[in-house]
């Protein structure tokens, strides 16, 4: 068995406990000028599976002239997805990659020993008003994958898994789920979908998953007799069967989870490492400053700035 913090002999386990092992309300954050809500890390969890962040970008209207502008900056040891509701970010990486994100498509960004990457609303979007509505998500590496090289992973939305039946409609995003596989290649165990339940539709979660989570997105749900409205990561206890049903007004949720790590991680910034000598040197690196030489490239295209290191 893979290290699991819910699982711990001090925590009473069959009829003693309730489906739902922890209700996660997210905080409040500035990334810059922008705020997102967080609901991973939490004070109660550090991950769901592999996801060790999860942010909920906007919903937010910006004003002709204005938009989200993350300079250059660096990640080790994880992989991050990007995933749109409504309108559209500039993606740019120290592999080379340019890409637009859209909504519906899935971004996957793998850092391994190291990446740099900058997230703008540049060019005509600026023209005229514009929102953005998504989801920015981390998932730590397996300790086996901490120091591959870096990549990033690009699918359509159209070339994602689509399911429909009984008042659901679910695009899988990442992994292996209802006898369904996406198309971005991990090589370790997770799953992520995003689901729109009409009002009463139900809808179970993977039983073949070690950690399993739900963040509702719109409406509301009911697991075992209680109702969760947006804004709410739900997480469950391993190896129980459970199935998230929609309220009245029907719910957008996100599923996700996976098998867990080796053990915890550390994180400082925007580095995750299963060892604090492994983000010291990380940190060194991207201080050095040696983007011909060193560990850290800045992307093409976006190499004007950077974010420096915070000091502590």
């Amino acid at each position: 068995m893979s290290w699991n913090p819910a699982l711990d002999p001090a925590i009473p386990i069959g009829d003693a406990v309730d489906a739902i092992e922890t209700v996660i309300v997210p905080r409040a954050r500035d990334i810059g000028g922008f705020e997102v809500r967080r609901a991973l890390p939490s004070a109660r969890r550090q991950m769901v599976g592999p996801f060790i962040f999860f942010d909920q970008m906007g919903p937010a209207e910006f004003l002709t002239g204005q938009g989200i502008d993350v300079r250059p900056h660096p990640h080790i040891g994880l992989g991050t997805v990007t995933y749109l509701m409504r309108g559209r970010l500039h993606h740019r990486d120290s592999v080379g990659s340019d890409q637009w994100i859209t909504p519906g498509a899935v971004n996957w960004m793998l850092a391994g020993q190291g990446i740099t990457h900058s997230e703008r609303q540049d060019g005509t979007l600026r023209d005229g008003p514009h929102d953005l509505f998504g989801l920015q998500t981390w998932l730590a590496l397996p300790l086996a994958q901490e120091d591959d090289p870096a990549g990033f992973y690009h699918a359509p939305a159209e070339a994602l898994p689509a399911l429909e039946g009984e008042g659901k409609r679910v695009r899988l995003i990442l992994g292996e789920a209802w006898g369904a596989r996406a198309p971005v290649p991990l090589g370790f165990e997770v799953f992520y979908a995003d689901a729109v339940l009409e009002a009463g539709a139900a809808i179970p979660l993977p039983d073949n998953q070690e950690d399993r989570g739900a963040y509702v997105l719109a409406g509301e749900v009911i697991v075992a007799g209680e109702v969760f409205g947006p804004g709410r990561m739900l997480v469950f206890r391993p190896g129980d069967r459970i199935s998230l049903r929609a309220g009245d007004a029907g719910a957008r949720v996100m599923l996700l989870g996976g098998a867990t790590m080796e053990g915890p991680r550390h994180i400082w910034w925007n580095f995750v490492a299963s060892s604090r000598e492994r983000i010291d040197a990380a940190r060194e690196a991207w201080r050095a400053g040696d983007w011909a030489h060193g560990r850290f490239r800045l992307p093409p295209g976006d190499d004007a700035d950077f974010v420096p290191a915070p000091e502590r």
